[in-house]
């Protein structure tokens, strides 16, 4: 009893505190009072008791537990980091396990909006962490495996090596969600594509034109994705992906939500979010600086032929032996004949493009990565999106046509924060390219003197000393005449080159007078090889270069002549006629030398030729996160003034040009400025030039957006090729339907009911069956090797319909439902026999009325 007398009050002192903090809780609830006869066992009289808390949203209102989930993740939590977004616990653990402590700029601003389930159209720098991006809010947005609806998420890329890269990060960033992922390629055998997806997974990443063609064969249906990912966006639209991204986004729902990635916003993109996109969010950073500060810039003036000797002496002396070097050319050619040069030269290496297999290409890369070999010659297949870890150094062996392939090229390197180097060898007719992208970035044009060298190296424009030229020369010569296969692969590079010239646009027309007032004779040694030269070698050059730039006073008539001769003292006679004529010359030699030494890029008044204007930004988006700064002339005001200074009535002045003339024109100044939009559509395309004949003719088939039809239609408006309907409506090419999915169902033996459940969705399991106790089985446990497969219990739409046929018959038989027949049909019978009208009985009876009548 005393034991019992002692736990009695140290229980009351228990409840204590614990009543006085439900007290305190309950103060947003109300309070109410208790009667003294109702309150047993308490000692005052109408003592407040806690009520519950009134909740914030009404009884008829479900509270969005996701929202309430993150918004419990955040708190108590350091703001700035990915702990401050209120990801889940699988979700942060693979960010924190793949090494990620802070956030980029452009995923602070990008993964917040995401979550909150808007669609976004993101554009920022190439090597932000643009992939994290839209990573993250998917793995957020998924949650965990799901086996009983279809794929839930879906990401399109526009080349195969960044889909395999988006894999590979999406199983190191999704490792401890459990996601199922199926990868949906060009050059894959369709039939394991097949088997991948029948085994219903969350996320499928593909490329376009694959799986518009696994979705027709298949007949798939894509209802249930709820996110949808168009990574490299702008690439997509400009692929020529039109027919295949129109068929693709036919099939998604329409409640789905959509994010775009793009390092640029040419206009298509623009027009297709404001058609395919609700209410989207523009979130822009890294406008003005295209290229990244940690990345140096480097050009070499140099003739056509002098290329691979100077690539050599910069994979041996310059670049560094233990970095990693991609090498841009303009061919596969190109790539197969310097993969062996180089190889041949003692410098392991490796080359990736297009049309090489699969395989091959997986085998290169890898060995590129894992250090096994230091050079990768590639073509433009790998200037797109392919993120290739601890890369030092790019160098364009031929300048690439667009600016903005240039930045997509050295964006490579300089990624996440750290530095690289951009060499570009150019030879003469390559240079108003160069010009074009200093137009295109906003920088000076800085040409290397030979007296007062640069203080700041970086992207002067410079020349190759000769004797180092001679020295690779010489031993390119031998192993040339050393191997007759270097000589074939030499002969067909040159030859496509020529083809590619073909094929290649035209720089701006005022690049190319520029070039021609601009004597680049006079250009100094790059800085990069005059401070490894000794004094006296540099003395050497600058005697060769005045040996090179003199021209001799007298004409080929004084050779060998005297002054009294007649040849002499007809040219003393001439000179001293024509002698204003000498002098404005040599002045105007002069002026034009004083311009090029003072050379600039003027300013840009107009956005560049893909870009989308700002007013119809405004238009189109909701939000813009991340507006273009302003420049300093518009900072002071001058702009304004001189827009007030125009005698011009701004409200009836009608202009002869539309407003949007210059952005549509680009960067092309000259006479074909006023052509059409197809023309200027068909320039475009072909930023992404082909590394062989087929694909640099392939402009011609590529689809073109008409503003006037509003649909996209062909260079030539014909089209040969059959087409076939699809069951969106869409009018695709034959070639998408060969029924291979047919004779793997039949070879595997896998019945039409398996592929419908995964067309629908998965309402059953997306493929999957019970089959004998219950047991789920796989429609893929019927490939070879596995189990024979089971009867199933459930049935389909005909066995059901069979069944219920038979049980109706048997219900009939049962109710007597035969004999009732026998019956009816013994009425009709006795219907059937009887008089009809005015015969029988009372026609007898009235024939006989009439007899007695007569």
């Amino acid at each position: 009893m005393a034991q019992k007398k002692r736990r009695v009050p140290r229980r009351t002192q228990r409840k204590t505190p614990a009543r006085a903090s439900v007290e305190r809780d309950s103060d947003s609830g109300g309070e109410f009072e208790v009667p003294e006869e109702d309150a047993v066992g308490e000692q005052e009289s109408g003592k407040k008791l806690p009520a519950f808390p009134a909740p914030d949203y009404a009884s008829d209102v479900e509270p969005d537990l996701q929202a309430m989930v993150r918004a419990q993740n955040k708190k108590k939590k350091k703001s700035g980091g990915f702990q401050s977004m209120g990801l889940s616990f699988p979700v942060y653990k693979g960010v924190m396990k793949k090494g990620y402590k802070v956030p980029t700029p452009i995923q602070r601003k990008t993964v917040p909006v995401i979550l909150d389930g808007k669609d976004v159209v993101a554009m920022a720098r190439t090597g932000s962490g643009k992939t994290a991006c839209f990573l993250i809010p998917m793995f957020e947005k998924l949650k965990a495996r799901s086996a009983q609806t279809g794929a839930r998420a879906l990401i399109l890329s526009p080349t195969r090596e960044l889909a395999l890269q988006t894999l590979k990060f999406t199983k190191e960033l999704g490792k401890f969600t459990g996601l199922k992922t199926a990868l949906i390629l060009g050059g894959d055998r369709m039939e394991d594509q097949f088997a991948a997806l029948h085994e219903n997974p969350d996320i499928i990443i593909a490329t376009p034109g694959r799986l518009m063609h696994v979705a027709v064969e298949m007949n798939l249906k894509l209802r249930s994705v709820e996110y949808v990912v168009f990574d490299e966006a702008d690439r997509l639209f400009e692929m020529g992906f039109a027919e295949q991204l129109q068929e693709i986004i036919a099939r998604l729902p329409e409640n789905r939500q959509t994010v775009l990635f793009s390092a640029t916003l040419p206009k298509q993109l623009v027009e297709f979010a404001q058609a395919g996109l609700t209410e989207p969010v523009l979130i822009r950073l890294d406008v003005d600086t295209k290229l990244s500060d940690q990345l140096r810039l480097a050009f070499f003036l140099m003739r056509a032929d002098d290329k691979p000797a100077i690539l050599l002496h910069l994979l041996r002396n310059v670049v560094k032996p233990q970095e990693l070097t991609v090498v841009f050319v303009a061919t596969k050619h190109h790539a197969e004949h310097l993969k062996e040069l180089i190889t041949v030269e003692g410098i392991n290496c490796s080359h990736i493009y297009s049309s090489l297999d699969q395989t091959a290409r997986k085998i290169n890369i890898g060995k590129f990565v894992h250090g096994k070999c230091s050079v990768m010659i590639v073509t433009d297949v790998a200037a797109r999106g392919i993120d290739i870890p601890m890369l030092d150094n790019v160098i364009n062996f031929n300048v690439p046509p667009k600016a903005k392939l240039f930045l997509h090229r050295v964006g490579r390197v300089a990624r996440a924060g750290r530095s690289g180097t951009a060499y570009s060898l150019v030879a003469i007719d390559e240079i108003p390219y160069i010009l074009d992208l200093h137009l295109f970035l906003g920088r000076p044009l800085k040409l290397a003197n030979p007296q007062d060298p640069p203080a700041d190296p970086d992207g002067v424009i410079g020349r190759v000393p000769q004797s180092i030229i001679d020295d690779e020369e010489s031993l390119l010569l031998a192993d040339h005449e050393a191997s007759l296969d270097l000589q074939n692969l030499k002969r067909v590079s040159e030859n496509a080159y020529k083809q590619y010239l073909k094929s290649r646009p035209n720089p701006s027309p005022e690049s190319i007078k520029r070039v021609k007032e601009t004597d680049f004779t006079s250009v100094g040694i790059h800085p990069l090889f005059s401070s490894d030269l000794m004094e006296e070698e540099l003395e050497r050059l600058k005697f060769v270069d005045s040996i090179k730039n003199y021209r001799s006073k007298t004409t080929i008539f004084e050779i060998n002549s005297t002054n009294k001769t007649s040849a002499s003292c007809v040219m003393r006679a001439k000179r001293d006629r024509d002698c204003h004529a000498i002098v404005k010359f040599q002045r105007i030699q002069e002026e034009k030398a004083a311009c090029a030494a003072a050379l600039r890029p003027p300013e840009r008044s107009t956005p560049v030729c893909e870009e989308a204007e700002e007013e119809n930004i405004e238009e189109v988006f909701s939000t813009v996160v991340g507006r273009k700064r302003k420049s300093p002339m518009e900072e002071d005001g001058l702009i304004k003034k001189q827009k007030k200074e125009q005698s011009q009535d701004e409200q009836f002045y009608i202009p002869y040009r539309p407003k949007d003339f210059d952005s549509e024109r680009g960067l092309s100044l000259g006479a074909d400025g006023g052509s059409t939009f197809e023309q200027q559509a068909s320039r475009a395309v072909l930023d992404l030039l082909g590394d062989h004949t087929e694909d640099m003719q392939k402009n011609k088939q590529v689809l073109k957006w008409d503003r006037k039809k509003k649909k996209f239609v062909g260079a030539t408006g014909k089209d040969d090729r059959k087409k076939i309907k699809t069951e969106s409506g869409r009018i695709i090419s034959s070639s998408y339907k060969k029924n291979i999915y047919e004779d793997w169902k039949k070879k595997y033996k896998i019945d039409d009911r398996d592929s419908e459940e995964e067309e629908i969705g998965g309402k059953s399991g997306g493929g999957r069956r019970r089959g004998r106790g219950g047991r789920r089985q796989d429609s893929t446990s019927r490939m070879p090797g596995a189990h024979r497969k089971q009867r199933p219990e459930l049935k389909n739409k005909q066995q059901i319909l069979k069944e219920r046929k038979v049980q109706e018959k048997q219900r009939f038989l049962q109710g007597g439902g035969l004999k009732k027949l026998k019956m009816n049909n013994r009425h009709k019978g006795q219907n059937g026999r009887r008089p009809s009208f005015g015969h029988g009985r009372g026609g007898g009876s009235s024939g006989k009325r009439g007899g007695r009548h007569k």
